[in-house]
Formats: C-alpha cells, structure tokens, sequence
C-alpha cells in the first residue's frame, strides 16, 4: 500500500491531533480470516449465536465486491487494517476517577466530563475497540431508561431485546461493509427509552480512535418507545497519522408510534481516515426521527443516514453541512423511504469546498405506492471557495404514486468577492471575512445543535479556513 494513497496532509488541526503511545494494549493481527474472527469473540465473551452471526457476516463480506459508484477506496487495505484493539484496561468505569490517566486526560481535552456535569444526562466514551466509560443521571436511570454499552446488555437481561434487533435494520447483506461490520464490530451503546418518557438533556457517546492502522467498528442501538422523546448526541475524532484508519460503524434507530429521536453527530476524523459508517432509523405511525449531522474530518466518505417511515404520519427532517478542504472526497447525503399515507420528509444541507476538496451530495427519496398524500422537499446548497474545488449533487426520487408531493432544489456557487471586500471594509482580515461567511452558510445547522457542539462546529470552520485564500 502506497504512501501517496493514504497520507494527506492536514491543515492545523493539533487540538484534535494529540496521542498518546499505548505500549500495553492488546491487539489482534491485522488483516481478516476466520481466526482472527473467532478471537475477537473470544475476547468478548460472545453468545454462541452471536459468533455464528460474526462468521456469516465474514462470508457475505468475502463474497461481495467492493462499491466501484463513489469516490476511490484503493487506498484503503484490509490487510493492513487491525479490527480490534483494547486498551489496557481490565473493565469499564463508572466512576471517571478511576479510569486510566492518559485515557482520561484525551477525553478531557475533548471536553468530557465537562460537558457530563454541564449538559447531559449520561455519557459513554469509547477508547479504541472498547467502551472504557459510561455513566447515567440517577435521575433519568429512575425513569426506567437504560443507557449502556451494548456488550454489557448483550450478557444481562436486555440479551433477548438486542438479539431480536441486532443488524436487522443494516442487514450484513446490505453492503460490503455492513458486512465487515457485523463480523468485526466491538463497542458501541444501547439506549433503551420507556414508552411514555421524556429525556430532558441529551444522552452522548463520544468515540476516539488512537491507534495508528487501526479501525473501529462500535454498534449504536437506540430504542424509543411509544410516545417518548429522547436527543442523542455523537462525537468522533481521532489523530493524525502517515497510514490509513478505518471507520465503519453501524447506528439502528428503533423510534415508536408518536415518538421522537433527534441524532446529532459532530465527526471530526483526521484525514487519513476512510469513514464507511452506516446510520438507519425506522419511524413507527407519527413517530419521528431528525437528524443533525456535521462531516468535517476523514480523507474519504462513504455516509448516508436512511430513515424508512413505516407508519402512517410518520416524519423526518435531516439538516447537515459537510465541509471538504485539502485532500478530501465527502460522499454524503441521506435516503429517506415513505411507505406509508402522509408521512413527510424534509431534507436542508449545505456542502462547502475549499482548497481542491470534493463534496458530493447524493439523496434518494422513495415514495412506494401506499404512501399516498406524502410530502417530501430536498434542499441542497453549496458553496466552493475558490477555483480548483468541487461539488456536485445527484438527488435521486423514485415516486410510484401520483398522489404525493415532491420537490427538489438545488444552489452551487462561489464566495462573493463583493461580500469578502464589504467584510474587510468594516476591518475583519480576509481569512475572517470569508470564516464569518462560511459560518452563516452553514448556520442552519449550526443553530440546530447544542451549544457546545455549535461552538465546535463554528471553531472546525475556522481551523479549516486557514490557508484557505489564495
């Protein structure tokens, strides 16, 4: 595997790019055989279904060819690639004191716990390929809702619930590296909301990658009973390093009749990351499912949350901003399924290029024929920043009723030079200028998050807008 395929050179990103040196962890082999499947398992203590359900999946991920439609993944070796890493730990924490200082003190710099004691109501932080922190308000907890790592509930006696809906929704049949996923996969949450329940403040789980060649595989299962309402935030970053890591997550939403769930991720992978993730919500009758998504790291991605409307009344709204400078090829976008009467869908992103980065904008709207009276509006902006960037867009509607409204709308330009003079005109620098710009371009998402996260968001576009003229 070639160096030029898998290095790219990042712009100042140091708050993020720390590391620390884990001499002590444990790893598997890189690469992918049935062995190093089977001590994965071991490692987690698996049911006997579960490792049958990891050995298929290997299979299915053998037989199926790589996806050849979006931006290249040559550069991305599996042999190369370690699946399982564990930190060295011996079990995970619910009191922060106790875990280990070098793992605690990244997750400080990235702000937790501090945002645990200021704004949330349970916090999971995952360290590599393990869950080594998670904990929930007493208060929510009393409320009958759980919040775990999923490989704790897999052994106690939420084991029957996971098993009924594990990769159900992301079949490993679904792409190939669905399948990785179910053969690999190591980490992740469960939420389970009672009906009836309101979650205050949002529940988060944050996942940092640290070893170099490594990738990560956490499994997020969310279940919202009838009538309640939960928000839930995800965080991810990871160092830079000179060779590639992996992402390929998995995130099934289960969200009842008159229920809501809103999905906020902020990802902020460095940019020797290929992140292949994979996000699906099913919405029961007036259900409904929003989600806020923010794309700023990675060298290549593949990403596009599904929500399948299922019962009649049943909504969606994703608003989302991705942001591609130097060396970058974002894929992204959503797919939004209407098999229902009057369900509707609503779909705002912005899309922004700098520096020779490509943003590409895929959305596909399926209207079956019993979604009748169905609504569903796509709108997509984007904004390249100078001349040797790119964006595209390639909505998708597949309509088999005549009884429903959609539509679709599109926007691409350059940053007006008017506006950047005006700016400087009232004393901002040029580089602020065209960062205050980009900010209000990419505010309807912004707006949509929690405080803190807005506030990340905003500093990520300045970090990337530096160097960004010429």
């Amino acid at each position: 595997m070639s160096a030029e395929k898998t290095y790219v050179e990042d712009i100042d990103r140091s708050f993020y790019d720390f590391r620390f040196e884990d001499k002590d962890n444990y790893q598997v082999d890189s690469g992918l055989t049935e062995d190093i499947i089977r001590q994965i398992s071991k490692e987690k203590n698996d049911p006997d279904w579960m490792l049958e359900f990891r050995l298929k999946s290997l299979k299915i991920f053998e037989e199926t060819p790589m996806p050849n439609w979006g931006p290249s993944i040559e550069g991305l070796n599996m042999e190369n690639i370690v699946t399982y890493v564990r930190p060295n730990i011996d079990h995970m924490y619910a009191n922060w004191d106790e875990v280990p200082s070098n793992i605690k003190e990244t997750f400080d710099r990235l702000g937790i716990p501090q945002s645990e004691r200021e704004s949330l109501a349970g916090v999971g932080a995952q360290y590599d390929s393990e869950i080594v922190y998670h904990n929930v308000r007493d208060e929510v907890a009393a409320k009958g809702v759980i919040y775990t790592d999923i490989e704790s509930a897999l052994h106690g006696e939420y084991a029957d619930m996971i098993r009924e809906r594990f990769m159900k929704l992301v079949p490993p049949t679904d792409h190939k590296f669905a399948a990785l996923h179910g053969a690999v996969w190591s980490g992740g949450s469960f939420v389970y909301v009672p009906e009836g329940v309101t979650v205050e403040i949002p529940l988060q789980s944050y996942f940092r990658l640290n070893a170099p060649g490594a990738g990560q595989f956490e499994h997020t299962l969310i279940i919202v009973e009838k009538g309640a309402n939960l928000h839930f935030i995800e965080g991810c970053s990871a160092p830079k390093y000179n060779i590639a890591n992996l992402h390929a997550g998995c995130v099934e939403l289960f969200v009842g009749e008159g229920a809501t769930l809103r999905y906020s991720t902020i990802e902020n992978w460095s940019k020797n990351m290929y992140n292949l993730n994979t996000k699906r919500a099913r919405v029961e009758k007036g259900g409904k499912i929003e989600w806020v998504s923010g794309s700023f790291g990675s060298h290549i991605s593949y990403l596009y949350p599904m929500s399948i409307l299922k019962g009649e009344g049943s909504r969606c709204e994703f608003t989302g901003v991705t942001f591609a400078g130097d060396g970058q090829n974002l894929d992204t976008g959503c797919k939004i399924v209407h098999d229902a009467p009057k369900t509707t869908s609503y779909v705002n992103t912005r899309s922004i290029s700098k520096s020779g980065g490509i943003n590409t904008f895929r959305s596909a709207v399926v209207v079956t024929p019993k979604a009748t009276d169905s609504k569903s509006a796509v709108s997509c902006e984007s904004l390249m920043l100078d001349s040797i960037s790119r964006s595209d867009t390639i909505p998708v509607m597949d309509v088999r009723t005549n009884k429903t409204d959609v539509g679709h709308e599109a926007k691409i330009g350059r940053i007006s030079n008017e506006a950047v003079f005006y700016l400087m005109s009232r004393g901002l620098s040029e580089e602020d200028a065209k960062a205050l710009i980009v900010s209000g371009f990419a505010e309807n998402v912004s707006k949509e998050l929690p405080l803190e996260y807005a506030v990340e968001m905003n500093n990520l576009i300045r970090i990337e807008m530096k160097g960004a003229i010429g």
